[in-house]
Order: structure tokens, then C-alpha cells, then sequence
């Protein structure tokens, strides 16, 4: 089900799954709607749409996890975090809303679930044999952006150990976000290969869904965020990695090591985690370059194919974030998407991906009524 409310100066898109069962899922996209407004006037009214949806219409549905998208993180990130006290895992980085405004805020909401900070300062959503674990806006202030990464990956590794947990078993989704993509890149790459070697994650076993794309924290020194996702109580033959192989290489072939996709099977639901994904054939190459309509159209495709390795079509997709690099490709882009997606909740954003000839890419999550007694409920 998609619905959209509006709000005085604010407006929300949200999906909703229910299959009868006691957690229900949302994804609720929203936006400021009036550029002229001062930030904090815009953050307020964001978070007063929140608070109305949770208390209104999705009464009794609990955060799990927020993503504020910000214009100038520099001088804005301190309101939000002065401003939402709530009990969630929350990422902070600036990727300008494409529309003109200075903010936007994706959450993932479920019903009948308990949360609350984990030993390891991890997230904890629990319900049935399962912890998920949520963090957001990880971060230090190593010399370069291999180090930080590598540190935040040491750090990860902890808290998932502390919680009976490890990266190759229970981790099934990051987010880095890099400040100046183009120069900094690399080295996240060279860290996260290394260190994924450290713990058996390799081209032979499998890698994790991920996301790696341009952004800024509040503090300039910061050139590696990470944002993760892991399962406790998960069993590896619940976990599935997507390949869409007619239209995609294996990330592997140029270097670098995420999976472009993950599935997790659950007794009643289907979860799909769709990495950062971009106009690129099965040999690695980028298509349809400086076009970006034939780009958008090609990154489509390519999803829809990872979706129907899952089972999956469109309509079964939540929430889409995309990543715009040039901010002059916005109109158009928000065109095709009304066309295609009105009414879905998306947010486009300005981002630049990790290659100077990828115009624009996107990530999604989708969720499908399964029915497969053989696992553990959700």
C-alpha cells in the first residue's frame, strides 16, 4: 500500500506490508515542501510530520531506523541531533535534497517489536528468535579515509562480536558515504577488501549488500561514514546473494567487494536489500555515458533484474534513495520518476557515485508475503 498526507509544509509518502500478522512494516519518506523557509523552520516542520504520522495513522509503529538527508551538514547537523530524541539508530549526512529544500528523512518503522541500545551501543530490534541490529553515522578521525575505514570496520567488528555475532555470519548491509568520492574512494576500498579477507568474506564465499557513494558528515575530516545492518539468530541458508548475471558482473571483476543484492527469507516474509546500483552490462563497463535518460532507464533494468532473482517486481519495493551527480540532471530525472513511481517513496538526492562516468544510482529495499515453515518467524 502507498499513501501520501500532506502536512502544513511538509508532505509524506508511505509504504506499508502487512500480511495479517503482528509486525507490520512501514517506510515513510518526507519532505519539506517550501524551499523559502529557514532550515530550522523546515526541520520542524519534518519532524512535526513525524510525530503527527506515529501518533495518527501508524500509532503504535516503532522507529527502527532514520536517515536524514541534509544540504549543509555543517550547520545543520547539531539542530537534528538537538531536536530528535528518539530511541532509534539514526545516520546524519549531507546529500542535498534535490527539490531545493535543506532536508529530508527516510524511517523504517515496524509494529510489535522491542527496542533499545544493544550491549555493544548497537541498535537492537527484537522480535521472535531475532535481533536486528541497526547503526548509523559511524565515524573517526584517522589520517585518511583507508584508515578511518579500517577502523570503523575494527570497531564494527567488536561491537558485532560483543553481541555473539560476526561480520561473515550476520552482517547483510553497510552504507559508506565519502567525503570527495572521486579522491577518497579508493582507499575505502582497499580497506574493506583487506579487511573482509581477515574474516573469510571472498569472491569463493560471499561478500555483504552495500552502498558506497559520495557524502559529507558535519565535520570535514570525516571521509568515511558507515552506516550497517545485521541480523543475530539469522542462519546462513536464510541468506541469499543476487547476481542478475545478464545484466551485472560480479563487483569482484573490477576490484572492489559488495554483493549487489541480498534476500532474507523469513517464515512468512521475503526482506531484499538492493545495493547502490548504476548504469553498467556484465562486463563491468559503464553505458549509455553523459546520457542520462538512457542511464536511468539502463539502472532501472538493472534492478528489476536483481528484483526477479528475489521474485520480486517493483511493486514490491518500499523506499528508493537516488543518487544524483550532477544537480542540473534533477528535473529530468524527478520527471521519470513521477512517471514511473508516483506516490512510492523516493528521495533523489545529490551524491556523486563512485565512478565520474556514472550520471546516477539508486538502492532500494522491497518485502514479499512468503510462506516458508522451514524457517524461524520473523
Amino acid at each position: 500500500m502507498n499513501r501520501r498526507i500532506e502536512y502544513k509544509n511538509a508532505f509524506a509518502e508511505i509504504t506499508m506490508f502487512d500480511n495479517g500478522t503482528e509486525v507490520r512494516e512501514f517506510h515513510i519518506m518526507i519532505h519539506a515542501n517550501s524551499s523559502r523557509l529557514p532550515f530550522i523552520q523546515q526541520l520542524e516542520a519534518v519532524m512535526e510530520t513525524y510525530n503527527q504520522i506515529v501518533n495518527g495513522p501508524l500509532q503504535g509503529a516503532s522507529a527502527v531506523f532514520k536517515r536524514y538527508f541534509l544540504s549543509d551538514a555543517a550547520n545543520q547537523a547539531e539542530d537534528v541531533i538537538a531536536n530528535d530524541v528518539t530511541d532509534c539508530a539514526k545516520s546524519i549526512i549531507e546529500q542535498a535534497p534535490l527539490d531545493g529544500t535543506k532536508i529530508a528523512l527516510w524511517v523504517y518503522l515496524m509494529t510489535n517489536v522491542q527496542t533499545g541500545i544493544g550491549k555493544s551501543g548497537l541498535y537492537e530490534v527484537r522480535h521472535g528468535n531475532f535481533r536486528h541490529l541497526w547503526n548509523g553515522s559511524a565515524h573517526n578521525m584517522a589520517a585518511n579515509s583507508e584508515y578511518q575505514t579500517r577502523l570503523l570496520f575494527n570497531e564494527y567488528n567488536m561491537q558485532l562480536i560483543e553481541e555473539g555475532c560476526t561480520l561473515e555470519a550476520n552482517c547483510v548491509r553497510t552504507w559508506f558515504f565519502v567525503n570527495d568520492v572521486d579522491l577518497n574512494y579508493g582507499g575505502v576500498v582497499r580497506a574493506r577488501n583487506q579487511f573482509f579477507f581477515t574474516q573469510g568474506l571472498t569472491v569463493n564465499t560471499h561478500f555483504i549488500a552495500s552502498t558506497g557513494i559520495g557524502g559529507r558528515q558535519q565535520d570535514p575530516n570525516v571521509l568515511s561514514q558507515m552506516d550497517n545492518y545485521a541480523i543475530a539468530g539469522i542462519q546462513k541458508e536464510q541468506i541469499h546473494y543476487l547476481y542478475a548475471s545478464t545484466h551485472l558482473n560480479r563487483t569482484s571483476d573490477y576490484g572492489v567487494s559488495f554483493e549487489r543484492g541480498t534476500y532474507i527469507d523469513y517464515a512468512d516474509r521475503r526482506h531484499v536489500l538492493i545495493s547502490g546500483t548504476a548504469s553498467i552490462n556484465n562486463k563491468g563497463e559503464v553505458m549509455y555515458p553523459k546520457d542520462i535518460v538512457k542511464q536511468t532507464h539502463r539502472m532501472w533494468e538493472n534492478v528489476e533484474a536483481l528484483l526477479k532473482e528475489a521474485e520480486c517486481t517493483y511493486d514490491d519495493v518500499s523506499e528508493m534513495v537516488v543518487y544524483l551527480r550532477d544537480v542540473a540532471d534533477y528535473g529530468l530525472v524527478h520527471e521519470l520518476y513521477e512517471e514511473r513511481f508516483h506516490g512510492k517513496p523516493y528521495v533523489i538526492v545529490h551524491a556523486p557515485v563512485c565512478r565520474p562516468g556514472w550520471l546516477i544510482e539508486m538502492e532500494c529495499m522491497a518485502i514479499k508475503e512468503v510462506s516458508k515453515p522451514e524457517h524461524a518467524a520473523f
